[in-house]
């Protein structure tokens, strides 16, 4: 039986905060499997609307009455959004939480156990899977210019079992062992309210992409701990929000939006690697869509090189406007994104 707090004045274990930009009917499914799912926590949701055109909003408020409903007139961004939702959490816990992820049975509940437990564990996430139960990188190492280079090239999917190769990743380790970790994804984390109170709250400069990676950088400053809990399962669909924003280009990664990802980087890593640091992404990333142009461009009869290397083509573009616009990582551009 559910577990929803019965008043505003009833104690709260968890103050889940789920941010919708257009995602309607997963929004839907989102709240549903919380409600069904959570069974001996006390939690209250939050849901905190990005001026989503489809009605999002109108339905949460609707069939889920029990919920709390924010309304921004503008898309705030993700970090932003949340950052509505925490405002207003009465939890010992908080939990951020995407509109495109559902808990799995008692997910929540472990959750708060384990974060019961650990006192000295500060945040934590849970393993996340897809739709077929595939993995999804659940916990992961604090991006680098070296993990960036292993990715960009290949080695770390090529060589997943090696603790060099897939480190960034973790993927040479057992998904379903339990440890610590640099950070965990924002689909899915669970921090303490007194932690959240100490370090403030996310750092809005970050419209959409590594406001999760900079939270933990944040929290294990603090002296805490970041955790992974693989019993904690959350399926993740990604990149849902994404595909709603129609005219702007999305990466062959899954619906990633290659310009606010370039701009989010080059912001975290002017943060904690300074200038040099954020020049060395950029032009790690710009150097490596370069070569792979050039190389597809040497097949000239071949249509599917040709489109890969204009492709990269538009990428190198892309970073370079990134860089401008954010003066090499020093400033946010113009909200929204």
């Amino acid at each position: 039986m559910s577990k929803v707090a019965s008043s505003s004045a009833a104690p709260v274990d968890v103050s889940v905060v789920i941010v919708s930009f257009n995602t309607r009917e997963v929004l839907r499914e989102c709240i549903q499997t919380l409600e069904r799912e959570t069974s001996q926590v006390t939690y209250e949701a939050i849901v905190v609307d990005n001026a989503s055109a489809d009605g999002s909003a109108d339905m949460v408020e609707k069939e889920f009455p029990w919920v709390r409903l924010v309304r921004s007139a503008v898309n705030l961004g993700f970090a932003a959004a949340n950052n509505r939702g925490f405002v207003l959490a009465r939890g010992r816990y908080v939990s951020q939480l995407n509109s495109d992820a559902f808990m799995q049975p008692g997910a929540m509940d472990l959750a708060v156990q384990h974060m019961d437990a650990k006192p000295n564990v500060g945040l934590s996430g849970g393993r996340l899977v897809g739709r077929d139960g595939s993995w999804q990188a659940s916990v992961r190492q604090f991006p680098s210019p070296l993990n960036e280079a292993l990715s960009l090239t290949g080695l770390a999917a090529k060589y997943r079992k090696s603790r060099f190769f897939g480190r960034a990743d973790r993927t040479w380790a057992d998904p379903l062992e339990p440890g610590p970790a640099d950070w965990v994804p924002g689909a899915f984390t669970l921090i303490r309210r007194e932690v959240l109170e100490q370090i403030g709250l996310l750092d809005e400069r970050f419209f959409l992409y590594f406001d999760d990676v900079d939270l933990c950088r944040r929290v294990k400053a603090l002296g805490y701990a970041v955790w992974y809990f693989p019993d904690v399962v959350v399926t993740h669909l990604g990149g849902e929000s994404a595909k709603a924003v129609s005219h702007l280009r999305l990466s062959s990664s899954g619906a990633q939006l290659v310009l606010w990802r370039m701009r989010s980087q080059l912001l975290y890593h002017r943060k904690y690697h300074g200038a040099f640091g954020a020049w060395l992404t950029m032009t790690l990333e710009a150097s490596w869509n370069w070569l792979r142009a050039l190389s597809n461009s040497r097949r000239p009869k071949d249509p599917a090189h040709l489109g890969k290397a204009q492709e990269s083509r538009n990428v190198v573009a892309i970073i370079k406007q990134a860089w401008r616009e954010t003066h090499g990582g020093q400033v946010c551009p113009p909200k929204p994104w």
